[in-house]
C-alpha cells in the first residue's frame, strides 16, 4: 500500500496528448462511428421487431416530453418526434418487407443521429486549465480552516495534508502506458466526480478521463458551459428506451476501444443508504469487456485496466437527504417522516460558518487494478488467475471458430467482473474514525432496543439518550481489535486516526461526524456525554461498515478491566 504525500509528475504534461483531448478533436468521425455501429446492431433484428421498437421509442419519447419536460431539452423535441411518429405511420407500418426495412434504416439513423450528438460531449484546454485553477481555490476554502488559508500560495501543497491519496497508485500510473484504464469509483456524493477529477490531475498526474454526467445538470447555465467542455459525456436517465441505451452503450465501448481512459459509477447512483455497494448496474461496466474483445477480434494486443477506487468521507453534505430516501424506498408505510424542524438564522449562519471553518480530511484509496474478467494484473499489465499463473485475456474470447462475439459469454464475464469489483471495493475501503465511532453508537442504541424494529429505534426521542461512556469504550476498543486483525488479513484498510488511543479515537469520531450536520449524529452534551441529534443520520454513517459482520464481533458483557490484553482480544474473536 502506498500513501502519497506529495503530487505525482504529470504523465503526459502536454494537454494536447491526452486521448480526451484526441478523441475531441475527432468528434465528429466519432459521432459517426457510434450512430453506424449502434444501427448496424439493432438492424440485425427482423423487419416487424424494428418497426415495433420504432413505435415504442416513439411513444416512450412523447410521454417523457409530456410528464418530465427539461429547460435543458431542445425546443424543437416535440415537433422532432411528431414528425418522426408521422413519418413512421406513412411509411413503414403496413409496408412490404423490404420497403418497410429501408424506411426504418433512415428513421433510426434520424434518432441514433440527435442521440449521439446529444452525448458525446467535448474537451476544451482552456476551460480545462480554468477548472484546474478555479478547483484548487475551491477545495481551499472548503477544508482548511480560515485562519491558515494561504490561497495565494502553493495550493497544491495546502490541499494535500487534506487528501489523503493511497493504494495502488503507482501501479495504475505505469498501466497509463500499458493500455486503457477504465476507474469505477463508489459513489456518496454530488461532490465525487470534481473531487475525482480534481485528485487523478492534481496528486496523481493523470490525464483526464471521459465521465458520464447527468443531462439535469445542464439545466444551469454555467454547469452546461463548463461540463460541455470538460470531457463529460450526456446521460439522460429519463430515456429507458433500447435505441438511447443501445447509443449510450455503444459511445462507451467505442470510446474505450479507441483508448479513451474513462470513469464511471457503476452503482449508478449516490449510496442512499451509506453503506458501499454491493451490487452493481452491468450495463456501462459491459461496454469494457466488449471493448476488450473487440480489440482482441482485431487482433490488437491492446490491453484494458479496471481500477476499482473507494472514497472515504468523515461527513457526507447529503446525508439527511440520502438516508431519508433510502428508508422510505425500504419501509414504505413503516417509515413515517417526521415534520421538517425549524431552522432559525442563527443556526443557518452557524452551519455555514462551520462549512468554512472547519479542517477535514478525504481519503481516495485506489484499490488493486484488475483485467476485464476481474484478474489481477501487475504494473507491466499482465494477468494472472488466483493460482498466480500468468494468463492471455484474449484466449478467453476464443471458441472454435475463432474470436467472434458472444453477448451470453460477455454477459456473464461482465457479472464476474461486477463481483471482483465489489470485493475490492470492501477490501481497499479505508475505515475512519467517524465510521467506526458512528458503527459502535448505532449498534449500542440498538442492542439497548432490542424490542424495536430498525424504523422503532429511528423514531425515538433523541433528548432521552445517551450513550453510556463504558460501554461506548468497550465496544469500540473491541471493534478497534477487530478491524486491525482485518486489515493484517487484507479484508479491508485503516485510518491512521484507528490507531489511536479508544479516547482520542471516539473524540476524533465524533467531531468529525459533527462538521457539517446541523442535527449532529452524535456530539459532547455539556455534561460531557455522547449524545445524538439525529439517529437516522447515525444510522446512514453507521452503514459504512454494515456487511463486514462487525456486529458479531462484539462481546456485549462485561470485560473485566483486570485482564490481560490478549485475554480481551480472545473474548472478541
Amino acid at each position: 500500500m502506498n500513501e502519497v504525500l506529495q503530487p505525482f509528475p504529470h504523465l503526459y504534461p502536454d494537454i494536447e496528448d491526452w486521448p480526451i483531448y484526441k478523441l475531441s478533436e475527432d468528434r465528429r468521425r466519432f459521432v459517426h462511428e457510434i450512430e453506424e455501429f449502434t444501427r448496424g446492431r439493432i438492424l440485425e433484428a427482423p423487419t416487424a421487431e424494428v418497426t415495433d421498437l420504432l413505435a415504442r421509442t416513439i411513444y416512450q419519447e412523447r410521454v417523457r416530453i409530456k410528464e418530465e419536460p427539461w429547460k435543458v431539452d431542445p425546443p424543437n423535441e416535440r415537433q422532432f418526434w411528431k414528425k418522426i411518429r408521422r413519418k413512421l405511420i406513412t411509411h413503414s407500418l403496413d409496408k412490404p418487407g423490404q420497403v418497410a426495412r429501408q424506411n426504418n434504416a433512415e428513421i433510426l439513423q434520424t434518432i441514433l443521429h440527435r442521440y449521439a450528438e446529444e452525448i458525446v460531449g467535448t474537451f476544451n484546454k482552456k476551460t480545462f486549465l480554468f477548472a484546474r485553477r478555479f478547483l484548487t481555490f475551491f477545495f481551499n476554502h472548503l477544508l482548511s480552516r480560515i485562519a491558515k488559508l494561504r490561497v495565494f500560495r502553493s495550493g497544491r501543497k495546502n490541499l494535500s495534508r487534506h487528501f489523503q491519496v493511497r493504494g495502488e497508485v503507482e501501479q495504475v500510473r505505469a498501466l497509463f502506458r500499458k493500455g486503457t484504464v477504465v476507474i469505477v469509483p463508489t459513489h456518496f456524493s454530488n461532490l465525487d466526480s470534481i473531487l475525482i477529477g480534481y485528485v487523478i490531475d492534481a496528486f496523481v498526474g493523470l490525464p483526464s478521463f471521459s465521465y458520464g454526467a447527468g443531462l439535469n445538470l445542464y439545466n444551469t447555465g454555467y454547469t452546461a458551459y463548463f461540463m460541455n467542455r470538460l470531457g463529460a459525456y450526456r446521460v439522460d436517465r429519463r430515456k429507458k428506451n433500447p435505441i438511447y441505451l443501445e447509443t449510450l452503450k455503444a459511445m462507451s465501448m467505442l470510446s474505450i476501444k479507441r483508448g479513451t481512459n474513462s470513469l464511471f459509477f457503476p452503482g449508478g447512483t449516490r449510496s442512499r443508504s451509506g453503506a458501499l455497494e454491493d451490487k452493481l448496474k452491468l450495463g456501462l461496466l459491459g461496454t469494457a469487456v466488449e471493448a476488450q474483445r473487440a480489440l482482441a477480434q482485431d487482433g490488437k494486443s491492446d490491453k484494458i485496466f479496471i481500477v476499482p477506487l473507494i472514497l472515504s468521507y468523515p461527513f457526507v453534505l447529503e446525508a439527511q437527504f440520502l438516508i431519508d430516501q433510502h428508508l422510505r424506498q425500504m419501509g414504505k408505510e413503516r417509515y413515517i417522516r417526521g415534520r421538517d424542524e425549524f431552522y432559525s438564522v442563527r443556526r443557518l449562519v452557524k452551519f455555514a460558518w462551520q462549512i468554512l471553518t472547519e479542517g477535514n480530511d478525504i481519503t481516495v484509496s485506489f484499490g488493486q487494478p484488475m483485467d476485464v474478467l476481474g484478474n489481477p494484473v501487475d504494473a507491466e499489465g499482465d494477468s494472472y488467475d488466483k493460482y498466480g499463473n500468468r494468463i492471455e485475456v484474449a484466449e478467453y474470447f476464443r471458441s472454435a471458430e475463432g474470436i467472434r462475439q458472444n453477448l451470453q459469454r460477455e454477459s456473464e464475464y461482465t457479472k464476474i467482473l461486477a463481483g471482483r469489483i465489489v470485493e475490492r471495493y470492501y477490501k481497499d475501503n479505508v475505515v475512519l474514525s467517524s465510521h467506526l465511532v458512528a458503527f459502535a453508537a448505532f449498534e449500542i442504541l440498538t442492542r439497548e432496543n432490542r424490542e424495536l424494529d430498525i424504523y422503532g429505534i429511528l423514531r425515538l426521542p433523541t433528548d432521552d439518550y445517551v450513550f453510556p461512556s463504558d460501554l461506548l469504550y468497550r465496544v469500540v476498543e473491541q471493534l478497534q481489535h477487530t478491524l486491525r486483525h482485518m486489515e493484517s488479513a487484507g479484508r479491508i484498510k485503516l485510518a491512521p486516526q484507528i490507531d489511536w488511543p479508544v479516547e482520542d479515537l471516539i473524540r476524533d469520531g465524533v467531531s468529525r461526524l459533527g462538521t457539517y450536520h446541523i442535527n449532529k449524529p452524535l456530539k459532547y452534551n455539556k455534561q460531557g456525554m455522547v449524545v445524538s441529534e439525529s439517529f437516522k443520520v447515525l444510522f446512514y454513517y453507521h452503514n459504512r461498515l454494515e456487511n463486514y459482520g462487525l456486529q458479531n464481533r462484539i462481546v456485549w458483557k462485561e470485560v473485566p478491566k483486570d485482564l490481560p490484553e490478549s485475554a480481551k482480544l480472545a473474548s472478541v474473536k
